[in-house]
């Protein structure tokens, strides 16, 4: 049997991780997480996530600690929605995938192992298997989130208008 396994995530399994909400580290621009991000504004950051399923797997997350959808304001409800968007057209134009997968897991048992709400924007790509392959096969993931952060952001970057 073959199994799935990242070297840096067992550190994080295990518990060595940094103190507090790794999320709001992320938004405080903390040195003790691995910095991803490719979008902040006043409401929303968005990041690569560090653990990816696919290769241009995003995650947007509002600023202030939140743990439900529901705690939205009008004005983030907005937000994340246009944000959704935009970032599915980037990551079309970066990595041209087949589908996306588009949620939240609100909750460890719905799989959440961060509280702070985010949304995962998870790019699909033809002929693989799905989740099911994290479980029962081997999966080799073809590009660094490393890699991936600075093709976004150059696709951000290429979008903007000239000065």
């Amino acid at each position: 049997m073959n199994y799935f396994y990242n070297f840096d995530k067992m550190k994080y399994v295990k518990g060595d991780r940094p103190v507090g909400c790794i999320l709001c580290l992320l938004v405080e621009q903390s040195p003790d997480v691995v910095d991803l991000t490719v979008y902040s504004d006043e409401l929303f950051t968005v990041c690569v996530n560090l653990y990816p399923y696919n290769p241009g797997h995003l995650m947007i997350f509002p600023n202030r600690h939140i743990e439900d959808i529901r705690d939205y304001s009008p004005e983030e409800d907005e937000r994340v929605a246009r944000l959704t968007r935009e970032f599915l057209d980037i990551v079309d134009s970066t990595h041209q995938p087949a589908a996306f997968n588009i949620g939240y897991n609100m909750g460890p048992s719905a799989g959440a192992s961060i509280d702070h709400l985010h949304l995962h924007l998870i790019p699909r790509y033809p002929r693989e298997i799905g989740i099911a392959d994290l479980v029962g096969g081997t999966r080799v993931l073809i590009e660094d989130p490393r890699v991936t952060r600075d093709r976004v952001i150059a696709a951000i970057d290429s979008r903007k208008p000239a000065q």
